[in-house]
């Protein structure tokens, strides 16, 4: 919409020029009744100036009076071409990739994020939209629709899951360099440490005298009369098998060669083998996947878990002290504060800035061309010669006045010369 008070700059400038284009035409009229011959050769040369340049800025925008003089209405007319000039001129001189790589790289970008975002009223800014963006997508969600496709997604990706060749791959990845014998000594160490717990050590003495209550009374029984004390005894049998256990486990955690070791390699190895040969065994991985997943429970616990979720994130992000926005603003303050200590990570991410907009540059500058050519060529003529006109219209009529007393001077110049000549 065009500003109002530039309209009426425009109508008063409007009106000032054909005021002086009717004043000289008075002018011309009244000097040549009184013989007036400088003035009139003024007048006459400043009315034909002040018509020539009437037409000359009438015709940019329409037809002069009203008739279809040609090459008039240059406007509308060439509106089509001069979209696309202006397109073409915008993408070639501003959106070209080695200006915009350019621009970006004295623009310093990693260096002005880290300044912004060591602020924290910014970096709180910054938290508060990306919790309203995780608003509006619990919102979304929260749609039964959009949850029910959601979970069909769910379901249908990992029902199209390899999971044989997956688990296979993923037991290949941790054998390679020994890696499952890491996992195994980790594995010992918890077993020797979960054995010398007290609880563990009075849980194997009671169960040791539990089993032998039940299984051998009479054998309790005779060692009650003969002064032996049950408990007592299954005290020192546990602790006797936990030690023949915990000096197994550091058997095999001291020696690499351990034939233990060598049978959980040949254990691994064949489970991978069948993995990835045996169609059988496959078979029974994706028939207990399948089962898995069509299992009732597992839908309904998806289900409540992304309702915890949704409503545990609701609570949050509707109090004033939101942990999740406190949590996003120190992750961002913390970004900026290593982008700003760390100059590596400041190249590193100007650099693949500088990558991500070299390679994108070329389909948004010819995108962004066609926009604004379709936009251009899709504005009403009308709307468009106003739009321009109210622009650079004050100036044109400018040029009009100028056209006027400019020609005057040359008639009376040339009038001059003629009177010399003679």
């Amino acid at each position: 919409m065009a500003d109002p008070d530039k309209i009426s700059s425009l109508a008063r400038m409007k009106a000032l020029a054909t005021a002086v284009l009717v004043a000289v035409a008075v002018l011309l009229v009244l000097a040549r009744s009184q013989g007036w011959n400088w003035i009139g050769a003024f007048a006459e040369a400043a009315l034909i100036g002040a018509l020539a340049d009437w037409f000359a800025v009438v015709a940019l925008f329409r037809h002069p009076l009203g008739l279809p003089i040609p090459h008039t209405a240059i406007l509308p007319r060439s509106k089509a071409r001069l979209a696309d000039n202006l397109a073409a001129f915008i993408r070639d001189r501003f959106l070209d990739t080695g200006s915009l790589v350019a621009r970006l790289r004295a623009a310093a970008p990693a260096d002005r994020l880290a300044a912004w975002l060591r602020q924290p009223a910014n970096a709180d800014l910054l938290a508060g939209r990306l919790v309203v963006v995780f608003a509006e997508s619990v919102d979304f969600m929260d749609d039964p629709r959009v949850r029910r496709l959601f979970l069909h997604a769910l379901r249908r990706r990992a029902g199209s899951l390899d999971m044989a060749d997956g688990i296979a791959r993923l037991l290949d990845a941790m054998t390679e360099h020994g890696r499952h014998q890491a996992l195994l000594d980790e594995g010992l160490q918890r077993l020797y440490a979960w054995l010398d717990e007290p609880g563990v050590r009075q849980g194997f003495a009671g169960m040791i005298v539990d089993v032998a209550g039940r299984e051998y009374p009479k054998v309790v029984a005779t060692l009650g009369l003969v002064g032996i004390n049950p408990v007592e005894l299954g005290e020192r049998v546990s602790a006797g098998i936990i030690a023949g256990v915990h000096g197994l486990l550091q058997e095999i955690a001291q020696d690499p060669a351990h034939p233990r070791r060598q049978a959980f390699d040949a254990l691994v190895a064949d489970y991978i083998g069948r993995l990835a040969e045996d169609a059988g065994f496959r078979a029974r991985v994706d028939q207990a996947k399948r089962d898995f997943l069509a299992h009732p429970a597992v839908g309904i616990y998806l289900r409540e878990l992304w309702e915890d979720l949704r409503a545990w994130m609701s609570r949050d992000m509707q109090r004033p002290d939101s942990r999740l926005r406190r949590q996003l603003a120190s992750a961002a303050m913390a970004l900026g504060a290593s982008l700003s200590e760390n100059m590596a990570l400041r190249e590193s991410f100007n650099e693949h800035l500088e990558r991500t907009v070299e390679s994108l540059a070329p389909e948004l500058r010819d995108s962004l061309a066609g926009h604004i050519a379709a936009t251009v060529k899709a504005w009403n003529d009308e709307d468009l010669v106003r739009e321009i006109e109210v622009s650079v219209g004050r100036d044109l009529q400018f040029i009009r006045l100028n056209g006027t007393f400019v020609g005057g001077l040359i008639g009376v110049g040339l009038y001059a010369l003629n009177h010399l000549a003679v």
